[in-house]
Parts: structure tokens; sequence; C-alpha cells
């Protein structure tokens, strides 16, 4: 393939531009509150982005602009165009406009078969292979970032201090995403582990995807687009521990069986289940995070009536 010299900008830039560039959009999740005025143009639609988008990568009506395409493909991608995915895709499999990526690439094919788009398939086969990650424009939006947290986890070996290469680059993945959201690697780790054994394509018969085992509803509640997206996957079972984590004051034991049984079902039995499964999970858990209290932010959630007392750990 020849590669021409073409103008670019980084993955994680996009959303600003697209946001720069749309005045009339508001960012996904945002609901606008614009005064109304009889001058004022109508909202632009989906299709009206994605046409946009297609001008802008082809310079059909408009100047050539490749990374604003890109930009609005994302964003009507974030908005649930499997088109726009698909799209996306292609400017990542060629470099238009982003840096070439056979990984990202890959995903954004994989998240547009699986929204129904029926060329998806056969592009995602045309990628060999490759895996990785959705662009940056369309991960999931992390919480505040919040105080390290400090865990005593006692003297005893680390389990996740050797690891071979592939299942390292997870661990260097989850290193770098878990301050953000208060949670302590190793209690990540140690849920990968137990849940998938760093498998980021696993999954359960009960549907659980990915390698924090996300049900879809689970996906849903935490923004999760692509579950068996890597960066996507962490990024929403961080999100849901730190919920558990708040939701039960720190008690591991509580959020480790939560996160297997439900919080529901917790709550119900006013403790970790008498389930053969979800207590042989807890203590796995526990096994690889010798810790029986975590850190957690008490302005997450309101506490379970099951949650210990407030140890004095919340923020």
């Amino acid at each position: 393939m020849v590669r021409t010299s073409r103008r670019r900008i980084g993955a994680g830039a996009l959303t600003a531009l697209a946001l720069v560039a749309m005045p009339a959009l508001a960012a996904p999740g945002v609901v606008a509150t614009v005064e109304p005025s009889a001058s004022a143009p109508p909202a632009p639609t989906l299709a009206d982005t994605l046409a946009r988008a297609q001008m802008y990568e082809y310079g059909e009506g408009a100047p050539r602009d490749q990374p604003l395409a890109a930009a609005l493909y994302c964003h009507a991608a974030i908005a649930g165009s499997s088109e726009a995915a698909f799209r996306l895709g292609w400017m990542y499999a060629y470099g238009r406009g982003v840096e070439r990526d056979d990984g990202t690439a890959a995903a954004l094919f994989r998240l547009a078969a699986d929204a129904g788009n029926t060329f998806a398939p056969k592009s995602l086969a045309q990628m060999g292979g490759a895996m990785g990650f959705l662009p940056d424009c369309m991960r999931p939006v992390a919480p505040p970032l919040a105080d390290a947290t400090t865990v005593d986890l006692g003297d005893g070996p680390d389990p996740f201090a050797d690891l071979p290469p592939w299942k390292q680059r997870i661990a260097d993945l989850v290193e770098r995403l878990a301050p953000s959201y208060g949670i302590e690697p190793r209690l990540a780790l140690a849920v990968i582990s137990v849940e998938s054994n760093f498998d980021s394509r696993a999954i359960s018969f009960k549907d659980a995807r990915g390698l924090m085992q996300l049900l879809p509803k689970t996906a849903a509640r935490f923004r999760v687009r692509d579950a068996f997206d890597a960066r996507d996957n962490v990024r929403g079972g961080l999100a849901y521990l730190r919920w558990l984590l708040a939701y039960y004051r720190g008690d591991v034991e509580l959020a480790a069986a939560a996160y297997n049984a439900g919080e529901k079902v917790v709550d119900r039995y006013g403790g970790v289940p008498p389930y053969r499964e979800t207590q042989e999970y807890v203590a796995r858990v526990m096994r690889l995070f010798p810790s029986d209290f975590h850190p957690y932010d008490s302005s997450v959630v309101a506490p379970s009536t099951v949650a210990p007392p407030d140890p004095g750990g919340g923020k």
C-alpha cells in the first residue's frame, strides 16, 4: 500500500474537534439548554452528521478535510450509527486523517458488525485477526480523578509480578486506568484473573463478555460500547467496582460477591449468598487480593442496608 503525506490529528483530539466544528451538536449524554429562537436552524440529525462527514472525507461540496470527517464519524458512531463506525474503521485502516491502526479499524468493524452493518463482517475478515481498541473519542467517560488508593496487602508475594507478555499487556492497561477510578490495580487484576484468565474474547454461558465479564445490561449501565474491546471493557469493569465498593462501604467480600451474583442477591441474603459458585468466586478473589477493606468514594451512591458501618475510609 502506497502511503502519501496527509494531515492527521491524534485520536484523543477527535471529540474536541467535533464539538468545535459542530456548535449545534451537544456532547453525548449532555442536553443542550438553548433558548428557542424563530431564526435558529434545526439541530442536525444523525443522517445530517453522517452526510457532512462523507462530504469532508471525499471533498464533495466542500474542501476535503479528513480529520474533520473522522471527528464527525466518531460523533455519529457514539450516537449509534453503524455506518459511521464502519466508515471510521476504513479511515483507520488506510490512515485517512488519523494515524493508521489496524487494531482500531478491526474494533470499529466489529462494533459495526455487531450493530447490523452488512458490509462490516467482510471488512473485519480482511483485517487478518488484528485486535485493538476503539479510538479514544469513543471511550466511556471516566469519573473525576480520585486520590491515589492505598491498600495494605501484607507481605505475601504478588501473584501478578511475573506475568507472561500477553497478560502483562493487560496488566499495564489496568495499571494506567485503575487510579482514575480510585481502584487498587491488584483488585481489578484479581477480578480479571478469576473472571476470564485475561482472555479479552471470553464469553460465559450467561453471555458475560470480555476481560471483566460484563453482562450486556452491566455494559450498558456503565457506557461500554464494545465489551470485547480490552480498554472499553476494563473501564466498564472499573466503574462497576467503584460503584460496588461505595455501595458496600469498602467491604471487598461483599463487593466481590455482588460482582459475581449481583447486588440485589447480596442484599437479599444480607451478605455473601449461599451459592457455591459465588462463595468459591469470593474466596479466589480474596486470595489474590488479601484485604477485607478497600477505600471508597461515598459520593458515588448511597450505601446498601447490609453494608458494614462506615469505617472512616469513605471520602
